[in-house]
Parts: structure tokens; sequence; C-alpha cells
């Protein structure tokens, strides 16, 4: 079993990164997707990663509740979960404990069977947000982000479309 972060700035071709080494392992692909089409500038994006996965995927919409998905999804194809970013600012909104899903997150992970690849922003590269509920959420990305790089087999880091491997 395998776990994978690909993390990366906004744009840098993680995504893509990450389909790409899903589709390495044997079976049929999972993509599990944080996102939801909340406006038309969302429905695009849905529409625009639908369409380069192609049809061959099967797809769960997972705002939430990502361990039971990772869980029920086990013993299949490879999963994908793009992203852990959104996951996070999802439960944040939702008022969730999201320290302790991250910890769930990162004890269930090693216990899968099949390999997860799983994105995430690298937000702490920028200035400082000038308001607390930025800071906030910068600083909660970058524990969730160390977290799950402590348990994963695989680290890389995606800057202009090419992979850097951390770990």
């Amino acid at each position: 079993m395998a776990v994978i972060l690909i993390t990366g700035g906004a744009r840098s071709g993680k995504s893509k990164r990450a389909e790409t080494r899903v589709r390495a392992f044997p079976g049929q692909p999972v993509y599990v997707a944080t996102a939801e089409a909340l406006d038309a500038e969302m429905e695009t994006r849905i529409a625009k990663h639908r369409a380069r996965r192609g049809t061959d995927w099967i797809e769960r919409e997972v705002p939430l509740d990502l361990v039971p998905a990772l869980v029920a999804t086990d013993g299949g194809g490879a999963r994908l979960v793009d992203c852990l970013t959104l996951w996070l600012s999802n439960l944040m909104h939702a008022e969730h404990d999201w320290e302790r899903e991250v910890s769930e997150l990162a004890n269930a992970l090693p216990r899968l069977k099949s390999p997860v690849i799983l994105v995430t922003n690298e937000v702490g590269l920028g200035i400082v947000p000038d308001n607390a509920l930025a800071r906030s959420f910068r600083d909660a990305a970058g524990i969730m982000n160390q977290t799950i790089a402590a348990v994963a087999h695989e680290v890389e880091f995606v800057v202009a479309g090419l992979p850097m491997k951390l770990k």
C-alpha cells in the first residue's frame, strides 16, 4: 500500500501529476472529490477536471466525511483525494473539529490496503495574511500538511508542472 502526498501552489500541476500517479496502479481509479459546485466558476473547474480525467474513474463526492469514504472504497483501485485543502476549508466552515479529523485521517491512512494519493496546497510560501481568519486557515493547512506528510510514504512538491521528490 502506498500513501503519496502531492503538494504545491495554485495551478502548479498537482492534480494532473496526481492523476498520472494514480493511473500507474492497477485497478479502476477512484476520484474522491472534496470540492462542491456551489457557483458557476466551481462548476466549470469541476467540468474541466472531469474532462481531463476521462470516464474510466469511479467518482465520490466527499466534502466532509473523508475517512469513511476512504474506508468504503478500500480494496479496489488507487484513490485520488483532490484536495485536502478544500476538505480542511469545508471542515472549518462547518465548524468541525478539524484537528481531530486530520488526526483520524493520519491514523487511518497506514491501515488502508489500496493506494491513496492526496493533493494539497502549500499555502505558507506567501506573505502573512492580513486577517485572523486567513492566518488561522494558513496555520491549520500547515499543520495538516505536516501531519499527513509524516505518515506518507512519498511526498512530492510540484512547481510549474515539475515534481520534486521530498520524501
